[in-house]
């Protein structure tokens, strides 16, 4: 069965308005490489809300979720954020440092941190570095972010897992789930 001119007209727009918000969404391909598993973690010096510098040697020895997100303060990102928080005895039980990475200052971390009482460092990456060493520095709407990616690091420094479609719902639950299941060698 043929189509009339105006419906194949109707279909390549949008076809190509489909094509065109996929790129959108997407964004730009990330800015650096990222590291696999097994490979060692970049190393970073970043100050966190409180002024206090860290670096990924700093937690030698520990398992590290070092998680990237876009925005404090936005919904996905305050859901997640809290979700770690919820959680963070767990990840104290399982000698587990929860860091979070975003391109803000440290005043926004500050900010964001205080409202809602998280436990853990934000890091400001204002320069995108270490987004970048890291592979998750993107670009969407004309303004630069670190994509919604976490890895988990362990005591050795090398990457264990990497989380590239992350749901921040269920996302500290899943982390911790492969946190143990890895701590135990299975």
């Amino acid at each position: 069965m043929g189509h009339s001119l105006i419906e194949t007209r109707h279909m390549d727009r949008v076809t190509s308005a489909a094509a065109t918000l996929l790129l959108l969404f997407a964004g730009s391909a990330a800015f650096g490489q990222q590291p696999a598993v097994g490979e060692a973690a970049p190393d970073f010096e970043l100050r966190d809300q409180d002024g206090e510098l860290h670096s990924i040697e700093d937690y030698r020895g520990k398992w590290v979720v070092l998680y990237f997100y876009p925005k404090d303060d936005t919904p996905g990102c305050t859901t997640e954020a809290c979700e770690f928080r919820d959680d963070i005895f767990k990840y104290r039980e399982a000698a587990c440092q929860v860091l979070g990475v975003s391109l803000d200052d440290q005043a926004s971390h500050k900010e964001f941190a205080e409202k809602y009482s998280l436990p853990f460092p934000l890091l400001a990456d204002t320069e995108g570095e270490t987004a970048d060493s890291y592979g998750v520095k993107s670009r969407f709407l004309g303004i630069t972010v670190a994509k919604r990616q976490t890895f988990l690091i362990d005591p050795d420094g090398n990457i264990a897992k990497h989380y590239e479609d992350v749901d921040p719902d269920t996302h500290s639950q899943q982390v911790l789930a492969d946190l143990a299941t890895l701590q135990n060698g299975n």
